[in-house]
């Protein structure tokens, strides 16, 4: 691929600093072409290299690379990425961490033809905390987006939430590099829909809420393995809201589209934009509540601001 020269310039003055390029691939060819000769530079480097795509993309490039594939870890992102909130730590920084003394290589693909419009601005707040959360790393990674079906809305939110852009082959800066105004954008009031199940809860009454919330998701269709999930999540948040979010706080539950939506409102405000994201410790106490519920959820929605925040978790019923 051809550099520009302000990239070139970029690079020669920060060797070591974290790269998070957006590719915008306009034929398979060229995506399969693209991501072998990314992950050949990185075993040549001898740069541990991980490849977190749609599973349909991971057998070709592992067929093109043959023997090259051999240590290279294959995540399936629709998957493992189901949920954008949980792929920062259960994916990007899981894989760093694991090799904390050597640049690490990731192709990172977390937008897809067929995100929904209620997952989409999750996908562009992950894409944006990326950059805060591997600020100063020794790590590159390439985040592909499909330039043939993808709209230009969302060609648009990853020149935002991308420093640099590979496009018809040639790198650039992105002028409309902005992750934090669109962090901003995506920091969407949550509106909640007429007739949900609500109930009050403070510190005597989590128990309550807790069965609430069971009750009628149980009604509502949910397996009983995601009722487990769905307990955590209950937990989790109104625990968080009580320590929290000012000591008490609403719990709505509804069902929409397959899923049962568990949504949990208080006076606190998220000052962390990371929470939830961080990879928890194994000797870890406290801190985990947030990491738990993107852990089982299928999406995360937050709203913060001034007059408080608001969790909201989709949790598929079967």
């Amino acid at each position: 691929m051809e550099r520009g020269e302000d990239l070139e310039l970029s690079s020669r003055s920060r060797a070591d600093a974290f790269a998070h390029p957006a590719f915008f691939y306009r034929s398979d060819r060229e995506y399969l072409a693209a991501a072998v000769d990314f992950v050949t530079e990185g075993v040549a480097a001898g740069q541990p290299v991980a490849v977190a795509v749609p599973a349909t993309r991971l057998e070709p490039i592992r067929a093109e690379l043959g023997s090259r594939a051999d240590g290279v870890r294959w995540i399936d992102m629709t998957r493992a990425g189901r949920n954008p909130g949980r792929i920062i730590p259960s994916v990007l920084r899981a894989f760093a961490d694991a090799h904390p003394h050597r640049r690490v290589r990731i192709i990172g693909e977390p937008v897809w033809h067929g995100r929904t419009a209620t997952e989409y601005p999750a996908c562009v707040q992950h894409e944006a905390l990326i950059n805060t959360a591997f600020g100063g790393r020794e790590a590159t990674i390439l985040c592909p987006y499909d330039a043939r079906a993808l709209s230009r809305d969302v060609l648009a939110d990853a020149r935002a939430t991308h420093p640099v852009v590979i496009s018809d082959g040639r790198w650039s800066v992105s002028p409309a590099y902005d992750p934090e105004r669109a962090l901003a954008r995506c920091n969407e009031v949550l509106r909640c829909p007429p007739g949900a199940a609500a109930v009050r809860f403070d510190a005597g009454a989590l128990p309550v809420a807790r069965d609430f919330a069971l009750r009628v998701a149980r009604d509502l269709g949910m397996a009983r393995a995601r009722l487990q999930d769905l307990n955590l999540v209950v937990a989790e948040l109104t625990t968080n809201s009580v320590v929290h979010g000012g000591g008490s706080g609403t719990l709505r539950i509804w069902a929409e589209s397959g899923q049962i939506v568990c949504e949990v409102r208080d006076e606190g405000r998220l000052a962390d934009p990371l929470a939830g994201r961080h990879p928890v410790r194994p000797d870890q106490l406290g801190g985990r509540g947030l990491f738990l519920v993107n852990f089982v959820s299928d999406l995360v929605r937050v709203h913060t601001g001034t007059v408080g925040t608001t969790v909201r978790s989709y949790v598929a019923l079967h």
